[in-house]
């Protein structure tokens, strides 16, 4: 083979070389984007950063079908795999720019702004941006990241026909490994170190939480009965320990509030008091101890977003008495209640059903315990019947008394309900589907729930048969799930088990299936199940 044959080879293969060299430079030149961001966040505000920032905004123009879907797919990891998939594309992204800096290397070091630009404005528009600092990660780390890739593309070979001016100083491969592997080593430290800053601005709300002491409710839950709790192995525990209790909500960083410098302001329509109030103000008042079920309205039928614990805190229609507040029924202007997370959640409860006499509360405690930082430490509310996109903010900082008219909160801006109190629902724990007992008897066995109603009946059907009334465990209240048994001859085959439900009103659950928009699933639960 002659020289002039294998020139062609030589150059494409000096190409696909160059092209893969300049995609490692990319990718190295997102790493230190993202690693300045993180570490500029972490020394900010760690809501500003630019993962945080770009998922927050993906998630409030996630269209709902998609964004239930997520949460019946992916369940409590379903922030984590939007993270994930944010840098995919981020990746993608980055090894895209530093092929393409191979040829154009201003050009493709000033894409690397885009990743600056993007994130400053999801920064920016978030509900609870703190101002223009909050682009300072996304602007500063893209700015790095473009001046790391225009470096190293300058130390790769030249294409043959590049303008002089463009070539940089040539191909220096000892150089361009020092400064590959250097950039790599400042990346992953910087991003250790933010982790660590990131970690230390969380201190604060930490200690605060460890030096709460929960004073003895004034009205103490009464004990939860003997037989709350059916003893067949596979039910869910009557109290949901915390470490269990499903989490659905959109924070992607869940915030650790200073419970000393926290504050809650009472305001709106028909507030004749304005009152803000801190920590310590809720803990002198008197305590009300509750065991109450609450349930997301993106729980699908037999689904595992609900969860029963006990909790402290203070009677909400008491504070909103003395700040002047009537329900609508009293004659007072505002039907509803907006309470506001220091995220910029926005979640609006009847006034009506917040003052009727039920045990809504702002929460301090859960199952003995402060509130748990996943679970709204240092205050959250709850109101007993509803489900949780219309009662239970997390992290609550302000409570506006204003009308459905007047104002849209975050989910009913997604098409939810204005209104949705809990549906009368039933599942069955045990067996699981397709599992495979053996013939003969065979506990079945599970939890029914009607919030604020209370259950009333249970009732077991097998294939197409009649239905069986299931032995109910003792009620602990309404406002919590009743666990249920039924004691099954099974015999050989597959076979169909439904559960439905009747609350203490007489109503009856229903068997038409729905979809969780816009006010929570409907219809029976069942398995199938093989008996050997």
């Amino acid at each position: 083979m002659t020289d002039e044959d294998k020139t062609p080879r030589n150059a494409s293969a000096g190409t696909w070389s160059r092209l893969g060299l300049g995609a490692l430079s990319g990718l190295l030149a997102g790493g230190a984007a993202l690693a300045v961001a993180e570490l500029t966040a972490a020394a900010l505000r760690p809501q500003a950063s630019p993962v945080v920032a770009v998922g927050g905004a993906a998630i409030d123009r996630t269209p709902t079908a998609v964004k239930d879907w997520a949460i019946r797919t992916f369940g409590t990891n379903d922030k984590l795999v939007l993270q994930l998939g944010i840098l995919a594309v981020l990746t993608l992204f980055a090894l895209v720019l530093g092929a393409f800096a191979v040829r154009r290397r201003r050009t493709g070091a000033a894409g690397v702004l885009v990743f600056g630009v993007v994130g400053a404005a999801a920064a920016l528009g978030r509900p609870d941006s703190a101002g223009v600092t909050d682009a300072f990660p996304s602007v500063l780390g893209a700015v790095a990241g473009a001046v790391l890739l225009y470096f190293l593309v300058g130390l790769l070979p030249a294409p043959p026909r590049q303008a002089p001016a463009e070539r940089g100083e040539g191909w220096d491969r000892r150089r361009f490994v020092i400064a590959a592997s250097a950039a790599a080593a400042a990346s992953a430290g910087a991003g250790v170190l933010g982790r660590a800053l990131s970690g230390a601005g969380g201190r604060e709300a930490v200690a605060s939480r460890e030096n709460v002491t929960l004073p003895p409710p004034d009205s103490p839950a009464p004990a939860v009965p003997r037989g709350a709790q059916v003893r067949v192995a596979g039910v869910s525990p009557f109290v949901t320990p915390n470490s269990d209790f499903y989490r659905v909500d959109t924070a992607l960083v869940v915030p650790k509030v200073d419970a000393t410098a926290w504050r809650l302001r009472i305001h709106g329509d028909g507030v004749a008091r304005e009152r803000t109030l801190t920590f310590d103000d809720l803990l002198r008042r008197e305590l009300i101890e509750r065991d109450i079920t609450l349930t997301c309205v993106s729980n699908e039928v037999g689904g595992p977003y609900a969860g029963n614990a006990r909790w402290i805190g203070v009677r909400l229609a008491d504070l909103l008495e003395e700040c002047g507040v009537r329900p609508p029924s009293g004659g007072g202007p505002a039907d509803q209640l907006v309470a506001r997370s220091v995220d910029g959640m926005t979640i609006g409860s009847p006034v009506e059903d917040v003052m009727d006499g039920r045990d809504a509360m702002l929460a301090v405690g859960m199952n003995g315990e402060p509130l748990p930082f996943d679970h709204g430490f240092p205050v959250r509310m709850l109101v007993p019947g509803l489900y949780g996109y219309v009662s239970a903010c997390k992290w609550i900082e302000d409570i506006e008394l204003t009308t459905f008219d007047a104002y849209d909160s975050y989910w009913v801006k997604r098409d939810w309900a204005r209104e949705a109190p809990i549906k009368t629902q039933s599942r069955i724990d045990t067996p699981k589907p397709f599992a495979r007992p053996k013939a003969g008897t065979v506990m079945v066995a599970g939890v029914a729930w009607a919030q604020h109603r209370g259950i009333d009946k249970v009732e077991i059907r097998v294939d197409d048969g009649p239905w069986q009334e299931a032995t109910l465990a003792a009620e602990d209240s309404r406002d919590t799930w009743r666990q249920w048994s039924y004691a099954w001859q099974a015999t050989k085959g597959g076979h169909n088990l439904t559960v439905r439900a009747t609350d203490r009103t007489g109503e009856v659950q229903t068997e038409k299936r729905t979809r969780t928009v816009p006010d929570g699933a409907s219809g029976w639960h069942s398995v199938v199940v093989t008996v050997d």
